[in-house]
């Protein structure tokens, strides 16, 4: 539409839905959205770039076959638990405990189990070897590409985090303020205020749940660093003193939300990262 002229805006869907008048069919669906596009304060979804697309392809099927390998990993403990086997929850530990249950005659398991547990195994590995590459895929995309390169600079922000980033949010034009891109990503606080009484609640959780996830999870690393190393520097101090304050879950994830404020700011700028200016 846009090649030939056309000036395209998307609408959530949820900001659709108030307009939807008596019982819900394509003419009122029609008349719902002609009404909320007219509306001076309806906020649009970016139209994502080829290139965005691309990226947020690979991390999907990236996704998916870690999700796949999960469960394969979670079927194996299942069925060895049912022959006597305990299987250890980390993924570290079953790789090292699934070789020696199949080389270990006096187990208890049968032959015709065996070659199944062998069989399921081979899925993992395959499954691990998927994930490789297109871990690969990632890296290179995030050593080619400016923007991510310019948010690595970024504690807590790596390649996955990067290229995760710019597939959702390209370079932060259609906010305002890094606030909003926090919010539109969900990790800044829901709201239920009335009467001049202001209550925040839990984060809002709206967006994509698998960048707010790998967010949360590079705040956590940054986190565990900070305490292992005893950094002294003003962000590693604000976080752990806000650790200990406040639950490990809640400092994590008001350090997710700093990282995507001073993110939308970088891919604003262009500027290289400032610890100084962190803390401002």
């Amino acid at each position: 539409l846009q090649s030939r002229g056309f000036t395209v805006k998307l609408m959530a869907p949820q900001f659709v839905k108030p307009y939807v008048k008596s019982n819900k069919n394509d003419a009122n669906d029609a008349e719902a959205i002609c009404e909320a596009m007219s509306r001076n304060s309806m906020r649009f979804v970016a139209v994502k770039r080829i290139e965005q697309q691309d990226i947020q392809a690979v991390h999907r099927v990236r996704s998916e076959l870690i999700e796949q390998r999960t469960a394969k990993a979670n079927q194996i403990r299942g069925l060895v638990a049912e022959y006597g086997l305990v299987a250890p929850k980390e993924m570290t530990q079953l790789r090292r405990a699934v070789p020696i249950w199949l080389e270990d005659a006096d187990n208890g398991l049968t032959y015709r189990f065996r070659r199944l547990l062998r069989g399921l195994w081979g899925d993992v590995l395959v499954l691990d070897s998927r994930v490789k590459e297109l871990d690969q895929e990632i890296e290179l995309i995030a050593q080619s590409h400016p923007l991510a390169k310019l948010l690595m600079q970024l504690r807590g922000v790596g390649p996955i985090v990067a290229t995760a980033l710019i597939a959702a949010v390209g370079d932060g034009a259609q906010f305002k303020n890094g606030r909003q891109m926090s919010a539109a990503i969900g990790i800044t606080p829901r709201q239920h205020s009335s009467g001049g009484k202001e209550r925040l609640l839990g984060i809002s959780k709206r967006g994509d749940s698998y960048l707010r996830a790998m967010l949360i999870h590079g705040a956590r690393s940054v986190i565990r660093m900070a305490k292992a190393k005893d950094k002294t520097d003003r962000l590693s101090q604000w976080v752990m003193s806000l650790a200990q304050r406040r639950h490990p879950n809640v400092a994590a994830v008001a350090l997710a939300n700093k990282t995507v404020r001073i993110a939308w700011a970088m891919l604003r700028t262009g500027k290289d990262y400032q610890p100084a200016l962190a803390m401002g």
